[in-house]
């Protein structure tokens, strides 16, 4: 990802051909002090954060591949698992294994192509976490940069679906990640999923979230050396919206 993107450059690990643009079984749960995302009510951020209270996390996929955790400041970890129907990202397991080691509390998304079919997506994506050992807390993510050509319409119902068909399937709600604009765009109706949004012309924790999101949840706000980020919410409320 380029800085200072409004919304931000592929996540993919295919030919980056798109338009700019995890696990289980579990439920969230939750009543905390800020909006938690238990039966498909999103936790998230004020829309101007507590600067103090900002928790910093990173995320990395394949171009990653020896990403030091050890040596990192992050409190909480989202690493690529999947794009499309077959990609499965070759540093995904080791990531996800390093994260569990050091405690770090972890997330794992999909990279989503409305071209295909969203069940199809889904469905792979769950098979290919399903296949690691789980923790507590776990994220589950949807990242959406691209079109595929399709309408507003129809990537809108594809993200609806490819979210409703993960949350039935695990029980979890899932996470939304998207740059700004396309998440303004194309998120209409997808209020109830915590949002993760890319904005990099805005300093951390300063991001407002586009409609239809009312908060957010986690502002990525540079991708310089490495996607960094920061939730205003605490561990603890992070990992309620993860595997129980």
């Amino acid at each position: 990802m380029a800085a200072h993107r409004l919304t931000p450059a592929p996540k993919t690990g295919i030919a980056r051909t798109a338009t700019p643009g995890i696990l289980a079984k579990y439920a969230a749960a939750a009543l905390l002090a800020v909006t938690t995302a238990v039966a498909g009510v999103s936790v998230a951020g004020p829309a101007h954060a507590d600067n103090d209270k900002l928790v910093y996390g990173q995320d990395v996929s394949n171009y990653q591949p020896a990403h030091d955790w050890a040596a990192s400041d992050a409190k909480y970890g989202i690493v690529k698992a999947t794009e499309g129907t077959s990609f499965i990202d070759r540093a995904f397991v080791r990531h996800w294994d390093e994260m569990a080691r050091l405690n770090i509390v972890r997330g794992v998304y999909h990279y989503g192509h409305p071209g295909n079919d969203p069940v199809a997506e889904a469905d792979f994506f769950l098979s290919v976490v399903d296949k690691q050992p789980g923790k507590t807390g776990d994220l589950l993510v949807l990242d959406l940069e691209t079109t595929d050509g399709k309408s507003v319409a129809e990537v809108n119902a594809w993200a609806r679906k490819w979210l409703e068909r993960v949350k039935d399937k695990t029980g979890i709600t899932p996470l939304f990640y998207s740059g700004w604009n396309f998440a303004g765009t194309y998120g209409q109706g997808l209020g109830q999923y915590p949002l993760w949004v890319a904005h990099y012309s805005k300093a951390r924790g300063a991001v407002t979230p586009p409609a239809p999101w009312k908060t957010w949840t986690i502002h990525q706000y540079t991708d310089s050396p490495v996607d960094q980020n920061v939730t205003s919410v605490s561990l603890d409320q992070l990992r309620a919206l993860g595997r129980k």
